[in-house]
């Protein structure tokens, strides 16, 4: 009996490829081409993989009429049209809890590098100039008031990561959580005004473009810094060179870009910015939870069983 065929796109990680090694014919998203054989073969492909990067639009999901899941291998999913795997009943699902902790440790190491000048202080022993005198001092974090946008399962576990510095925390978000017991402010713009450190931890999509803009910059001030592991889009990059340059904020720490893997050239030589390639969930034990989920989400569709964890958008009952 033939194994069900399973389309990867580019960029999905290994471990996830071979957890689907395993019970699937995994064929590359890129070597398919328009041969009779390879057409064939996409009528035949049931599932998707991805990462949380992927675009699947609804373009893609059409080339794939046996189409029953998009298993992303990531918490977002802002590039799949949800709108179009709705109409066809295709369920789309996503690896969040998995990766909750990673996420928060990144938000709290970003903030620690940049206050405290980290990599700055490294590359100056590394290059001998210890012996020649000093750096400028850094922003003391313990006791600093610490801003949240979004206060999800990643914006929580960031939250109570702070409570160990003794940070005051303040968050904004779609609602309000009274039971949180923190501080809440109804838009960026006004929690930014009340923090010395912003870290935005939202969702992506065209309902958080550019949502931290100039003016929420503009009131994070000059003493205030910008931690951003959420998705580029969230942040107006341009806006946020600028605020850098001109020294409207203080600094930022940033995991995630705009035009990723492109990231603006001005921030590479500002040495009050720390900047990491997207790797806040990338540590081995994390990585290899991810695959699992969304392994078993891919399994779970193909088999015809409810699935692990669809996304929010498509929690309705109909797959």
């Amino acid at each position: 009996m033939s194994l069900p065929d399973i389309a990867a796109l580019p960029g999905v990680h290994p471990f996830y490829l071979k957890a689907l090694a395993t019970r699937f014919n995994v064929v590359a998203l890129n070597e398919l081409t328009d041969s009779s054989d390879d057409t064939a073969l996409a009528t035949r492909v049931v599932g998707l993989a991805s990462s949380g990067e992927s675009k699947v639009p609804a373009t893609l999901l059409a080339r794939f009429p046996a189409l029953k899941i998009v298993s992303v291998f990531g918490v977002g999913y802002d590039g799949v049209d949800l709108a179009a795997a709705r109409e066809r009943g295709i369920a789309v699902t996503h690896t969040p809890g998995v990766l909750t902790d990673d996420v928060a440790d990144m938000a709290m190491a970003l903030m620690l590098a940049v206050a405290r000048g980290v990599p700055r202080a490294d590359q100056h022993v590394r290059a001998g100039k210890w012996p020649s005198g000093g750096l400028p001092l850094g922003r003391k974090v313990s006791g600093a008031r610490l801003g949240i946008v979004g206060l999800g399962r990643i914006g929580q576990a960031i939250a109570q990561r702070a409570r160990g510095f003794d940070m005051s925390i303040a968050y904004t978000a779609r609602t309000e959580k009274s039971q949180s017991g923190f501080t809440y402010y109804p838009d960026p713009k006004a929690l930014a005004a009340a923090v010395d450190f912003l870290v935005v931890i939202t969702p992506g999509g065209a309902g958080t473009r550019h949502l931290i803009d100039a003016e929420v910059l503009k009131q994070l001030g000059p003493d205030g810094y910008l931690i951003n592991v959420a998705r580029g889009s969230v942040v107006d990059e341009v806006a946020l060179v600028t605020a850098l340059q001109s020294r409207t904020i203080a600094g930022a720490g940033l995991d995630v870009f705009e035009s990723e893997p492109k990231v603006p050239v001005a921030l590479w030589h500002m040495d009050h910015v720390v900047l990491t390639p997207h790797i806040a969930s990338g540590t081995v034990q994390t990585r290899e939870s991810m695959a699992e989920l969304a392994f078993n989400n891919m399994l779970a569709a193909v088999e015809g069983r409810p699935v692990l964890t669809m996304v929010p958008e498509l929690q309705d009952g109909n797959h």
